[in-house]
């Protein structure tokens, strides 16, 4: 017998504010009883578990154990601006001059995530 990832829960001081964020950043539906000022809220995501977002009263204070890591359809540049353009922060840029390594951002709340290389960036490096 085995355990199955049922949901990825992120604990927040406004569920529904940051599940609109991750809703924009993956394309995924927010549930569809979801509104303003709930306490626990989920994006459903197509594939895999889905990211359930629960209110709590205490700020986030240090770097998280686990995060996200997202491969964008376009390009990593392409998809840091969009990210950062929702309302994301630059954490540390990984990125590299040969087109490698990723760029560390944070949501909303501070809760960081990565942007690895997308499709298209792979498909340029290998032509």
């Amino acid at each position: 017998m085995v355990s199955v990832v049922r949901n990825i829960a992120v604990d927040c001081a406004d569920a529904y504010g940051l599940a609109r964020f991750w809703s924009a950043a993956t394309g995924a539906p927010l549930h569809p009883e979801s509104g303003p000022g709930d306490r626990e809220t989920q994006v459903l995501l197509p594939e895999g578990p889905v990211l359930h977002f629960n209110q709590v009263p205490e700020a986030k204070i240090v770097k998280n154990r686990v995060h996200l890591c997202l491969r964008p359809e376009t390009s990593r540049e392409e998809e840091v601006g969009r990210l950062l353009g929702l309302g994301a922060t630059l954490v540390a840029d990984r990125r590299e001059r040969d087109g490698t390594g990723w760029a560390v951002l944070a949501d909303p709340e501070g809760n960081e995530f990565c942007v690895l290389r997308g499709a298209y960036d792979h498909a340029a490096s290998s032509t």
